[in-house]
């Protein structure tokens, strides 16, 4: 086929397929491509919620709407009865549990493997006990050593060393979340794509993975890096995107918009969960404009 019969034909295809669109678009169903409701559930972690006793904390939950709470996993086995008896009547779940295991799962030391394997899994079967979405995880931190190299054999490891825990998860009913972090924190997972991967090549229905907005400053785009996450998304983190504070605390630089657009399309039915520390002396207050930002904002997304 010569240049000007190629250009012709192709001319011809493209005019075709643009008729093709313009019909399709025509018969489309009345009220076909518009949003669907998808209910943001904000979770706040123990530490963050203001009150002296586990009663007043989840008081003060409740009087914001807000439906979740995420207990650390240290000592977690010994408070289970305690949390479902005050949790009992009201409308807040336990969310995810956050990490509390000791060791770490790609310790280059055996003792601290066995560490991790025995107080990891402590927490699980509690986390099961509770109806929590799963145990967040991160598989080495900067400063852990000795740490197995950063090779294809770790990350093989990994998989295998995940699988099995994934598996002893879903035995509890529930799960364990891999977290990646910004690289000043740890190097070894930086990005949702990585730790979806890393749970899908586990082969376990048990392994998730989560997104930080505050890690996520290592993402190009808020909206594709939850993306990634598809399925294997169980649980987002959200903090201020300057100093890691309150929501809002940082003005305009809180935006949260191309993310949570990304949540509503994949219609992810979990939580997000604050992480955060404090700029200003009064907690409910930042506490209760945080949550008016972020429902503003699931909004508008």
């Amino acid at each position: 086929m010569d240049r000007k019969t190629f250009i012709k034909t192709t001319l011809g295809g493209a005019a075709a397929l643009a008729a093709a669109s313009t019909g399709i678009v025509s018969c489309a169903a009345p009220g076909a491509g518009k949003k669907k409701h998808v209910p943001l559930k904000i979770s706040f972690q123990e530490g963050l919620t203001p009150g002296e006793t586990l009663a007043q904390k989840l008081d003060f939950i409740e009087s914001l709407g807000v439906t979740g709470f995420e207990p650390g996993g240290g000592g977690l086995a010994s408070r289970v009865s305690q949390i479902k008896e005050a949790l009992a009547g009201r409308n807040v779940k336990v969310s995810a549990i956050c990490a509390g295991f000791q060791g770490f799962i790609l310790a280059g030391d055996p003792a601290v493997k066995a560490l991790f394997d025995s107080t990891m899994r402590e927490i699980v079967r509690a986390a099961g006990e509770l109806g929590s979405t799963g145990v967040v995880m991160v598989p080495a931190f900067n400063g852990q050593s000795p740490c197995m190299p950063h090779t294809r054999e770790t990350r093989d490891y990994l998989c295998e060393q995940l699988h099995d825990l994934g598996e002893f998860a879903l035995s509890c009913g529930t799960t364990v979340i891999l977290e990646p972090l910004n690289r000043e924190e740890a190097f070894y997972m930086r990005l949702v794509a990585d730790a979806a991967a890393i749970a899908r090549d586990s082969h376990s229905a048990g392994v998730k993975c989560m997104g930080d907005f505050w890690h996520m400053k290592e993402e190009t785009s808020d909206y594709g890096a939850l993306m990634s996450g598809g399925e294997y998304l169980r649980h987002i983190h959200i903090a201020s995107r300057g100093r890691r504070v309150m929501p809002g605390e940082d003005g305009d630089k809180d935006n949260y918009v191309d993310g949570f657009r990304a949540l509503k399309e994949l219609e992810y039915p979990y939580y997000v969960g604050l992480e955060c520390g404090l700029a200003g002396e009064d907690r409910a207050a930042a506490l209760t404009a945080a949550v008016a930002l972020l429902r503003r904002q699931w909004d508008e997304a």
